[in-house]
């Protein structure tokens, strides 16, 4: 018989709520009869943390007085997007430093969710309403008014493994890869990794509940890039990258275990950022989803010494987390770039929360397009070739 989310909320504030982890729930269904499992089993948590490039943070500072609107604004030197009110801004994180390459961003938001001082310069043209000019102060998270992450592109649900065929090193968001195929980086926490426990975003839509740097976070839209058309394995598996989500949650009420800066050599800032996901056992096929296995979950290697980035091979993510693997003939050792043991802690905690009756599940006011695909960028005439 099939649940409904209502009907496990129920469960949750009686206590009576049985939810695992997935980790936990694949080993389970190596034992027992998927029908069962599906009947016995009420949540399944699912967690990455790894680097996500496209996120960042939107704050709000509070007027100066008198009024500056905000058109020059760095933080710990850092330059932030200014073209919104006066004193609203955007930090993305990969932004760097105008005297330090390797900070950024990334850095700063970690920073004010660590609660430190974060100097504020801005500059202004001067307007009857916001007549002064130059301000040069110190802010903080306590000190703003707003200040929560928006992130566009999180959770990438199967993101291919690089390598590097060229005879030099290449440094790159997949960390520096060894020339002539000598090492192999991967970036996804596998059968523990959220969108691929709902390869077909079944439950996960506009307004899904989620753990987020280490507070309560929603689902606010498709991230970019979201691709629902990648060929799929027989386990409804993308092979490669394939949907993407676009979360917010209030950055004051995180925490740097779970949202953490990063700086790859002779490429840039990013953040890494924990994300956890509790996927509702509904019926059966939802439960066959959730069983999947790192056997089972398949993704190309791209080599990075090519322009385009072409697949040079496939690999399954028990091979990738054995620590090496076979390409063309030569064992390669394997890297992640994402924390798995972080991504267990974030889905056991997820997991206290709910058995705590402190996080509830919420069905989705939207589901997301099954039919989106990512479009290159095309050169056209009149523009540079």
């Amino acid at each position: 018989m099939a649940k409904t989310v209502a009907q496990i909320n129920e469960k949750i504030k009686a206590g009576t709520v049985v939810v695992v982890t997935a980790e936990e729930f694949s080993r389970m269904a190596e034992k027992t009869d998927i029908e069962q499992l599906a009947q016995e089993v009420d949540i399944v948590t699912t967690a990455t943390f790894g680097p996500m490039c496209s996120s960042g943070a939107m704050i709000n500072f509070g007027h100066w007085s008198p009024g500056i609107r905000m058109e020059e604004i760095t933080l710990n030197g850092v330059n932030i997007y200014e073209g919104l009110a006066a004193v609203d801004s955007y930090i993305g994180a990969t932004a760097e430093s105008k005297f330090d390459c390797t900070y950024g961003g990334a850095n700063v938001i970690e920073d004010l969710i660590a609660g430190k001082e974060v100097r504020l310069h801005a500059r202004g043209k001067g307007t009857d309403c916001y007549p002064t000019k130059e301000i040069d102060t110190w802010i903080n998270k306590d000190t703003v008014n707003e200040f929560y992450l928006f992130n566009p592109r999180n959770a990438y649900q199967n993101y291919a493994a690089a390598t590097n065929s060229t005879s030099k090193m290449k440094y790159t968001y997949m960390g520096c890869l060894l020339p002539n195929n000598n090492n192999i980086t991967y970036s996804t926490s596998g059968e523990l990794s959220p969108l691929l426990n709902d390869p077909y975003l079944k439950t996960i839509g506009l307004g899904t509940r989620i753990f987020l740097g280490g507070t309560e976070g929603y689902v606010i839209w498709n991230g970019t890039q979201f691709n629902m058309k990648r060929p799929r394995n027989e386990f409804g598996i993308p092979v490669g990258s394939g949907a993407t989500l676009a979360v917010v949650g209030n950055a004051k009420e995180m925490s740097t275990e779970y949202i953490r800066s990063a700086y790859y050599e002779k490429y840039g800032v990013s953040m890494f950022v924990g994300i956890g996901i509790p996927i509702p056992v509904l019926d059966v096929a939802m439960a066959k989803h959730l069983a999947i296995n790192n056997s089972q979950i398949e993704t190309v290697i791209s080599d990075y010494g090519t322009p385009d980035h072409a697949t040079v091979g496939k690999v399954t993510y028990k091979q990738l987390q054995s620590g090496s693997v076979l390409l063309n003939g030569k064992e390669v050792k394997t890297a992640p770039m994402s924390s798995l043991s972080k991504a267990r802690k974030i889905a056991e905690e997820l997991n206290g929360w709910i058995r705590d009756r402190k996080f509830f599940l919420s069905e989705p006011v939207k589901m997301f397009p099954q039919d989106s695909f990512v479009k290159p960028l095309i050169p056209r005439e009149g523009g540079m070739q």
